[in-house]
């Protein structure tokens, strides 16, 4: 397939990325520079005074950012694509020049990324995948106009598939509700985002050599409060800021969020603030949905939605971007008619009602939970005895908050196992502080792993995992009973596990002596 040509591409149909980018590269090494401008400027005054350090500071950040600007430029002369009707093809490089090429029939994804800079001159960031491992399944083209980007992503995702049956409805599948900020400081990143507040206070203050005037003004502040009410000060400051920051994070990832399907069987989210994102998921790779419910999240009745799908953000740089979330935390009914559109059902599987564990699984978790909270308070206990007995009152203290917490997290991790069969779909539930509802497609399973330790064993309980080749790879019902177990795996999908079970029809003889998880 020949592509029409552009003022900077040749007539055989290779194109080049767009020319601004060197504009880009010189923009953003600007910023970085002057960052570390002051810093060196006040350092380099020292020995040599202002006027020579500014001297010297602007001439380095100049020299800095036209070798930036002039290798981002060679970049540009010598990169070069082309859609064939094959193959994409991509060349680049100098001295070694790459020239590397992807099916078009084997790739799965073509993902739109622009941060704000890019946004205000027209451009994008395509990257093309095969959804395989390694960074040779991803082709990057950084940048290209945004009337390019969705050109290619047209072009290499439109499939000739008709839609398969049942209830469904194109267009806008879902848009953004401001009222679903409110879960964002209930999730687990506004803990660690106070964290890493305090962590950034007291590196700066380490670099500028005021660490310890901040230490002594926080001291200052409450030198006649008592020690207790200091720390819960503290700690509700670090709250707050990570509260502040899971807000701001939450407007920049999910501002202008919209799923929708387009013709050809399309899921597309698009979502952003400063840096916007689109993301498209292949209904005929599509193999379940998970509903997500972190425990804050969960206890205000909200779930996220994740996709179950093969091919999709398999490379390092795709891992850490939510590729995989089609629905930010939203109110669990939201989330359960948002899961039956994506997978044209009437009726979403993770809904269903599903088949309790029995009662030798709760007392699985209430075990290792406890033994999990026990044993940092047997060390404390142990070094109290040894050194002081300041630490046997703070094993006390521990002891008081963690022993109920951990059987109280023991319980609700045994309520929400289960499993069952929906139609099309098994579904299997676990987890406490994150829950998770995966409905998989039972076509998806490409076999099952069956586990069952010594412990499982004397308990007539055993865990059974289906594998795939979509989203987590694995997908299990943990300590589920024996028979009901095997008998789950085996209606999920026949055929499949009878062979072995007719070789012997104990439990035990084709399982793997080893841990289940909790």
């Amino acid at each position: 397939m020949s592509t029409p040509a552009t003022p900077y591409a040749p007539e055989d149909g290779w194109r080049r990325l767009d020319p601004r980018t060197v504009v880009v590269t010189a923009l953003v090494v600007a910023g970085v520079v002057a960052g570390v401008a002051l810093p060196a400027t006040l350092g380099l005054a020292r020995w040599l005074g202002l006027p020579a350090a500014v001297l010297w500071a602007f001439t380095g950040a100049v020299l800095v950012i036209a070798a930036a600007a002039g290798a981002d430029r060679v970049r540009w002369h010598r990169t070069r694509y082309r859609i064939g009707e094959e193959r994409v093809d991509l060349h680049t490089g100098l001295l070694l020049v790459k020239r590397r090429s992807l099916a078009r029939e084997r790739i799965r994804t073509v993902d739109l990324t622009a941060n704000l800079l890019r946004r205000l001159l027209g451009l994008v960031t395509v990257r093309i995948g095969t959804g395989e491992q390694g960074s040779d399944s991803t082709l990057t083209l950084d940048p290209v106009t945004r009337a390019e980007g969705e050109r290619l992503r047209r072009l290499l995702l439109e499939r000739a598939a008709t839609a398969p049956p049942g209830v469904h409805r194109d267009g806008e599948l879902a848009v953004l509700d401001p009222r679903w900020i409110r879960y964002a400081p209930v999730s687990f990143v506004a803990p660690m985002l106070g964290g890493a507040a305090v962590g950034a206070v007291m590196q700066i203050s380490d670099w500028v050599g005021a660490q310890g005037q901040v230490i002594a003004w926080v001291g200052e502040r409450f030198r006649e409060t008592p020690l207790l009410w200091t720390v819960i000060v503290l700690v509700v400051a670090a709250l707050v800021a990570g509260v502040v920051g899971a807000l701001g994070l939450w407007i920049e990832m999910w501002w202008n969020y919209r799923l929708e399907r387009e013709p050809g069987g399309t899921l597309r989210v698009r979502r952003g603030l400063l840096t916007s994102r689109s993301i498209s998921v292949e209904e005929a790779r599509l193999r379940g949905v998970d509903l997500v419910e972190p425990l804050g999240v969960r206890l205000v009745g909200a779930a996220r939605l994740d996709a179950i799908t093969t091919g999709l953000a398999q490379d390092h740089a795709s891992r850490n971007a939510d590729h995989n979330t089609v629905l930010p935390a939203a109110p669990r009914e939201r989330a359960d008619a948002v899961a039956a559109d994506v997978l044209r059902e009437a009726v979403t599987p993770t809904g269903a009602t599903l088949t309790r564990h029995p009662r030798a699984a709760r007392g699985r978790r209430l075990r290792w939970s406890l033994a999990t909270a026990l044993a940092p308070l047997l060390l404390l206990t142990l070094l109290g005895t040894l050194l002081t007995p300041v630490l046997l009152w703070i094993a006390l203290g521990c002891a008081a908050v963690f022993l109920p917490l951990a059987v109280a997290l023991a319980l609700d991790a045994y309520r929400g196992l289960g499993h069952t069969l929906s139609g099309r779909y098994l579904v299997t539930r676990s987890g406490s502080l994150r829950r998770s509802t995966a409905a998989l497609e039972r076509a998806g399973v490409i076999g099952w792993t069956v586990k069952q330790s010594y412990f499982q064993r004397r308990s007539g309980l055993l865990s059974v995992t289906a594998t795939t080749a979509a989203g987590g790879g694995a997908y299990t019902a943990y300590d589920t009973d024996a028979a009901e177990g095997l008998t789950f795996a085996a209606e999920a999908v026949p055929g499949l596990l009878e062979p072995f079970l007719e070789r012997d029809e104990r439990p035990s003889a084709h399982a793997a002596d080893e841990p289940s998880g909790p």
